[in-house]
């Protein structure tokens, strides 16, 4: 069990020294491994938590929070590896409790190979088996929509862009995509379920690490839309798509748009999908990219006014510069 391989005590010792805004300067210093537009993954430099990759989140404010999250989180897990039988890391979460500020949850999970990761993956890939490689990523997220069909309480929500998926085993020699690669969902994090149409997540746990002068903002103007793309399957594909402008294989989008369309009328029928233009997948990216760049300029914004004007902490490990 990887929770067994996770030292606590380090652990606490890491959050002591931990310095968010060059992790590698920490007491116990850190690599980054990777970033998501909120979120970053890395590793303990200690040789006991090799293997493990850990991601932060220092924004909780009572036990009842950190309560809520663990248990949502391990439901989530369990429901897309056992009920719906996609694959995730093995996994384990931490808390941390320390004497001033939120309380903390490390989400701890085996360390993939680099090289597996497809957002990697895809850079050695001919527009043909990058092709292919989506497919089994649509062929894999088939079965969250065909379980949410089959259930009126309960629908799961996915964030299927390229960077949350990798390959059980690694890349195959032959770069050839087919029926038996079997692909591991890596994004489980942000447990995103709905039952009886109401949001389990409690979304102003993430806020939190948003500017307080922006938090009304976004409530108002991006967060439902951000989250009710993740639960739309036509959405989910489009947002997969357009990621491939972020990743600099834009010249593949329109194969793969001709490869989900196709899809969308074979694999997926019965859901009556409406089919994806080249243009729709244009808008959104250029939306998307500029909803989140400016969000992260707007988190290092406060980072600065905190840090050297009000001359307090800043809690959060931020992204690098992102390529767009």
């Amino acid at each position: 069990m990887i929770r067994d391989r996770i030292d606590i005590e380090l652990l606490e010792r890491f959050e002591q020294g931990i310095d968010p805004a060059s992790p590698h300067k920490s007491t116990i210093p850190a690599r980054i491994i990777g970033y998501g537009e909120i979120s970053t993954i890395f590793e303990i430099l200690d040789d006991t938590q090799q293997g493990l990759a850990f991601k932060r989140l220092p924004i909780f404010r009572s036990r009842l929070e950190m309560d809520r999250y663990e248990e949502l989180f391990l439901e989530y897990n369990r429901l897309l590896g056992e009920d719906i039988g996609i694959c995730v890391p093995s996994y384990g979460l931490v808390r941390i409790y320390p004497p001033d500020g939120n309380l903390v949850i490390y989400n701890v999970q085996e360390k993939l190979p680099a090289d597996s990761i497809c957002n990697r993956v895809i850079t050695e890939l001919e527009d043909g088996s990058l092709v292919n490689l989506v497919k089994c990523i649509l062929r894999t997220i088939k079965s969250v929509w065909t379980y949410n069909a089959s259930h009126s309480s309960i629908k799961i929500g996915l964030d299927s862009q390229i960077s949350n998926w990798a390959i059980k085993g690694g890349m195959p020699a032959s770069k050839v995509f087919d029926d038996d690669i079997e692909l591991i969902y890596i994004d489980t994090g942000t447990p995103l379920m709905r039952i009886n149409g109401v949001e389990q997540l409690n979304t102003d746990l993430f806020l939190r690490s948003a500017p307080s002068f922006l938090v009304w903002l976004i409530k108002w103007l991006f967060l439902d839309d951000i989250l009710t793309r993740y639960y739309d399957f036509h959405l989910v594909v489009v947002d997969l798509i357009a990621n491939l402008y972020k990743e600099q294989r834009k010249e593949a989008v329109p194969l793969v748009i001709d490869a989900a369309n196709n899809f969308f009328e074979t694999g997926l029928a019965q859901f009556h999908l409406k089919p994806i233009s080249l243009k729709e997948v244009r808008s959104y990216y250029r939306e998307d990219a500029f909803i989140w760049r400016l969000y992260l300029a707007l988190r290092r914004l406060d980072r600065l006014l905190q840090t050297r004007i009000l001359k307090k902490p800043y809690p959060y490990i931020l992204p690098g510069k992102i390529q767009r």
